[in-house]
């Protein structure tokens, strides 16, 4: 077991954890929660063994193999498969060995060497270590034409999701995982559950999603206010134990009634005016729930909501016979569809099926190839992507974006509305450039939100949130007037907020009949379909005929849908190449901008020049990413029969 003894870890000095002694159990899947900076990931550390207790013993097995994502991937030469494979090093020693032992086949003692090494390969199931290996990069995403890439071609993200295969290949004891779900998308997330709970290890997992928490834990381990605190159950069951405690204040026992009023009344209002689509039936049970939800959270540091709009068009939006894409190449054909105020939407569909680019054009900064996207005369959007993280002034204070933004309002107004996203004392006078990741999405939230828009567009707003702005953002849009439309790999927001699923897919946007329970099981249906085709196509080649016995309607499809493939295939490859350049710039430009006397010189026209490159790099590779996917969706749909 994992044994805990009076344990206090810090940081840069700081106190973290004092006086926390407990037993972890083999088998075990522990989730480890706690406000941003409370010291989970100094934990995972203290486990790893890069760092170093302050006092007390923390005591694992020595015999355990421990398995966890690393942070960074240089841009390696080697084969994804095989850079994923490298996860199982016992694996990988064995077959340096067995090269070894073969090269001196001659010697009666390597024939024994090389006897005893096959026998291990087999107790391990080596042999089928490639099919594992594949069947985790699937699960995460990738296709089979990814497997012989080079690690140095994908971008940051990809990257991210090979570290985790690679993680997840390693046959280990303890596996420890830091918001594995960050730059995962929906399906994505939904295998990774379904793995997770069949691994045999035990794991301790940070993550701010709570129904991922919710499918995938037995334990929650929490951090608050210095103290370690072990609960039985998932995510769900700790927040009832600690709602619980939070009444035995009465201070906080009556603002839990309080927003419980509040709640029971927007929920009959909204069952009051709900359809009976299978969606909207979902949120009125989730919203059910959302009492107990509060109370638990009723001590939150965060308290905003989004103001009343001043007006509305009816439509807000729309757009009619749109083809929508790059260049020559369209993503979307025919697109019809309204955005009216009631409109509470939810985007859903696989990696690269377009919904970030349908996001662009609902922004408008993506104009369509033809047809109309109309503005209603009182549209007043709210747009938020990431990309709007990169806009922030990095030598300028929360203070001083709220200054800009309503320069003709009392300031002592604008550092209470800071206060309602935690931006208090220090930090609203502190440059944002030290910002964590989490910090900055609050901070453009905060500024999205105070412009009072009519519509809303947010594209993955919960990325680097912690659970307990999460909650507050959730409250906050299923109170709004705004219209919305909304992609988010984390369910229990779509749940709590939105009456529509829509699903992107094969060019087309088209109303989801089911909730999201469905769509898993939409999802699972895919991927059966795409391996069945994927046997189809091995079995007619493997058993097919060269050209010259194939009858001339065949040949003339293949030439043309070569012709069709080869300025596709070109195009990716410069992508790829500059996909390569910018990254490694940019990682230069990342590491010059984490140097804290840049922001201490007065002369700030170099650091606005590095983050104005900064944005543009991101803004360019976003672009070039998503053109790489649209270009590799279309050479699978041209793929030869």
């Amino acid at each position: 077991m994992i044994l805990l003894r009076d344990l206090g870890f810090s940081r840069n000095g700081e106190a973290l954890v004092t006086g926390a002694s407990l037993q972890l159990h083999p088998g075990w899947k522990i989730g480890l929660i706690g406000a941003n900076g409370c010291g989970k990931s100094s934990f995972l550390g203290l486990l790893r063994g890069e760092l170093h207790a302050d006092r007390g013993d923390l005591e694992r097995p020595p015999g355990w193999v421990l398995a966890h994502v690393a942070q960074d991937t240089p841009a390696l030469p080697d084969a994804a498969l095989d850079f994923v494979l490298d996860g199982d090093t016992e694996l990988r020693q064995i077959e340096r060995d067995l090269a070894a032992a073969e090269d001196h086949h001659d010697d009666h003692h390597a024939g024994e060497q090389i006897g005893l090494l096959h026998s291990r390969l087999g107790e391990i199931d080596g042999y089928a270590a490639p099919a594992r290996a594949a069947a985790l990069m699937h699960g995460l995403g990738f296709s089979d034409a990814d497997f012989q890439r080079p690690v140095a071609e994908f971008s940051g993200g990809w990257r991210v999701r090979l570290n985790l295969a690679r993680a997840l290949m390693c046959r280990s004891d303890l596996l420890l995982l830091d918001e594995p779900t960050n730059h995962l998308d929906l399906d994505a997330i939904i295998w990774l559950e379904a793995w997770l709970k069949g691994y045999p290890g035990t794991l301790i997992l940070i993550s701010h999603d709570r129904d991922f928490l919710d499918v995938v834990t037995s334990h929650i381990l929490a951090i608050e206010a210095g103290k370690m605190q072990l609960f039985t159950g998932n995510y769900s069951a700790c927040e009832r134990a600690r709602a619980e405690r939070l009444a035995n204040d009465l201070a906080l026992a009556a603002k839990q009634k309080r927003e419980a009023a509040h709640l029971q009344s927007y929920i009959d209002r909204f069952r009051a005016k709900a359809s009976k689509a299978r969606q909207a039936q979902s949120r009125i049970k989730m919203l059910a729930k959302m009492g107990d939800i509060v109370a638990a959270h009723i001590d939150t540091p965060f308290s905003f909501s989004f103001p009343e709009p001043t007006g509305f068009s009816d439509p807000l939006l729309l757009v009619d016979d749109a083809k929508v894409g790059y260049g020559d190449t369209a993503i979307f054909d025919k697109l019809r569809f309204t955005l009216r105020p009631d409109s509470r939407i939810g985007l859903l569909g696989r990696n690269g099926a377009g919904k970030s680019t349908l996001m662009k054009l609902l922004a408008g900064e993506l104009q369509p190839l033809a047809g109309v996207r109309e503005a209603g005369r009182n549209l007043k959007l709210g747009y938020f992507a990431q990309h709007q993280l990169e806009q922030l002034r990095p030598a300028e204070s929360p203070l001083w974006h709220m200054i800009k933004l309503e320069p003709r309002t009392r300031e002592q107004d604008l550092r209470n509305y800071l206060g309602g996203f935690d931006f208090r004392g220090d930090m609203v006078d502190a440059p944002c450039g030290r910002f964590s990741g989490g910090e900055k999405t609050r901070l453009a939230l905060a500024l999205m939100i105070r412009t009072a828009p009519n519509l809303l567009l947010m594209d993955e707003p919960t990325n680097h949130l912690d659970l307990e702005m999460r909650e507050a953002l959730t409250i906050a849009l299923q109170e709004t007037e705004a219209g919305m439309v909304l992609v988010s790999h984390d369910r229990h927001l779509l749940r709590a907020t939105c009456d529509e699923l829509w699903l992107v897919a094969d060019g087309k946007v088209t109303p989801f009949d089911g909730d999201l329970d469905d769509y898993a099981e939409w999802l699972a249906q895919d991927r059966a379909a795409e391996k069945r085709s994927a046997r189809s196509d091995g079995s007619s080649r493997s058993a097919g005929t060269g050209t010259a016995n194939e009858k001339p309607a065949a040949a003339a499809f293949k030439e043309s849908t070569l012709t069709t493939r080869r300025p596709l295939l070109k195009e990716s490859e410069k992508l790829e190449q500059q996909l390569a350049e910018w990254q490694g710039e940019l990682k230069l430009l990342e590491t010059r901008l984490a140097d804290p006397s840049l922001y201490a010189s007065p002369e700030t026209r170099l650091l606005e020049e590095l983050t104005l490159r900064q944005g543009l790099l991101t803004q360019n590779i976003e672009t070039a990413e998503s053109r790489w996917l649209e270009i590799h969706e279309l050479l699978e749909s041209t793929k030869e029969n």
